[in-house]
């Protein structure tokens, strides 16, 4: 197994698990890829260096079936999983309860409520199905073909089409914009909807500690199948695992091109290097002397904040960082985790986490672009700060070789590119024994490990038969 991310110790769990001694090789002195933690600014100050906020994680098919709370995993869930503030000093919310989400949205609270209310009480199910290979054939039939006709448009015209109020739309895009897509585009919506019903079903949890414990549970239970794991391995070519099988590896297109080197056949590899990264993220943590002073009191209670204001402003946003330049006024996700987990701060003081989307590889500096606008619905932010440290895209990729261009989704995920991902292959390449299991193949981008969980699969059918 090569790259100890979530998708990659989710692979090295299911061979353990069925008795096939693995062993896991990663470049870099920890391991967890997108769920690692650091003291990235003060002693004492622990930041989440990738991924925070964890939806898909809680309800994951795979992580279901592995003992990850006797091996420490403990998850917290803010008393709201998302707040997203508007210019008039309010802000419209995300709560567990449908109804109070609803209430918030005046006339359309109705639309929402009819909307997402199926798809809530049978959470386990739609998520099974989402997070499944594509072009199965469904267990629930009925339930996706519904869901695919809610979430088939793009988000700004689905947007328009069912909400007339502000705070509806806001609340949709902000959502949406989590697709790193132009909320123009086929896709978007689906992304919105998913983190609407995630939230009402089973909220937006953050793990106790930081996103490293997630890594260090499933590190520990592969462990205790007897598995083995060896830090500062970097894999430069396939012939440096001489006759393991097996391989697996949980790194992107380019990075496989690089380690498959001149086995690969050129159809192939023409079509893993025509394979599109999305746009990139620029990032921002912060050790602060007290909480962020919101305006609105509501997002002193979320987990995750967006800041970007209306529909229209975030759809610039989103729309200028696929087009290749960032805007003034960028989409922000925000995450404030010590406000809820005590372990990530001296006692008394505050972390917080923040990122925008900008062109991939784009060497633009937002930080003064992600403070004003948290400025703007939090004033006097800024003298809260005590110290920040950021990451460009340019350094994200060299923390995590797989971030390339800053895109933490591991490739573009339009329609195309989630349905054949990276190639119609999925999972299997050309070379026997040769699986690919990162966010670069199905499901794609988040912590949920089914990436790993269906290359495994895939790689012990084929050995079976």
């Amino acid at each position: 197994m090569v790259g100890s991310g979530p998708n990659g110790l989710t692979a090295a769990i299911m061979l353990a698990r069925a008795g096939v001694p693995t062993e896991v090789l990663e470049a870099e002195p920890t391991i967890g890829g997108g769920t690692r933690s650091a003291e990235l600014t003060l002693p004492g100050f622990v930041h989440d260096v990738c991924s925070a906020v964890h939806p898909f994680a809680v309800t994951s098919p795979a992580w279901a079936i592995f003992p990850l709370a006797e091996h420490g995993l403990e998850w917290i869930h803010p008393a709201l999983p998302l707040a997203h503030p508007l210019d008039d000093g309010s802000a419209v919310t995300l709560d567990r309860r449908i109804d109070s989400t609803a209430a918030q949205l005046g006339p359309d609270g109705t639309a929402y409520s009819a909307a997402v209310a199926p798809f809530v009480t049978r959470w386990p199910d739609l998520a099974r199905e989402v997070l499944q290979k594509p072009l199965h054939f469904p267990a629930h039939p009925f339930l996706l073909a519904r869901f695919g006709w809610l979430a088939w448009q793009p988000a700004s015209a689905t947007s328009r089409r069912m909400f007339r109020t502000e705070q509806a739309r806001a609340l949709f895009a902000g959502l949406a914009a989590h697709s790193i897509l132009p909320l123009e585009a086929l896709g978007s919506a689906a992304i919105a909807w998913m983190l609407a019903i995630a939230g009402h079903s089973v909220g937006w949890p953050i793990p106790r500690g930081g996103s490293q414990r997630i890594a260090e549970a499933l590190a520990s239970y592969f462990k205790s199948l007897g598995g083995e794991i060896i830090t500062n391995t970097r894999v430069r070519s396939l012939h440096d695992l001489a006759d393991a099988a097996p391989i697996l590896l949980d790194v992107t297109p380019r990075q496989f091109l690089d380690i498959a080197g001149a086995q690969l056949p050129a159809s192939f590899e023409r079509k893993l290097r025509s394979y599109r990264y999305g746009p990139g993220v620029f990032k921002i943590d912060w050790a602060l002397s007290r909480p962020i002073p919101w305006t609105a009191a509501e997002c002193s209670l979320a987990g995750t904040v967006h800041i970007g204001g209306t529909l229209d402003e975030i759809a610039a946003s989103e729309r200028a960082a696929a087009q290749g330049h960032p805007h003034t006024r960028p989409f922000v996700l925000l995450a404030q985790p010590s406000l809820f987990d005590t372990s990530r701060a001296p006692s008394g003081q505050h972390t917080a986490w923040a990122y925008c989307h900008v062109p991939n590889a784009s060497t633009f500096d937002m930080t003064d672009a992600i403070e004003s606008q948290v400025e703007r619905f939090a004033p006097g932010f800024r003298r809260a700060i005590l110290a920040r440290h950021t990451f460009t895209p340019a350094e994200l990729e060299a923390h995590n070789a797989n971030l390339v261009g800053g895109d933490i989704t591991g490739g573009l995920q339009n329609i195309r590119q989630l349905i054949f991902r990276p190639t119609p292959m999925l999972y299997r390449t050309p070379l026997a024994d040769v699986y690919l299991c990162s966010a670069s193949t199905p499901p794609g981008g988040g912590v949920h490990g089914m990436c790993g969980f269906h290359a495994a699969q895939a790689a012990l059918r084929t050995n079976a038969d």
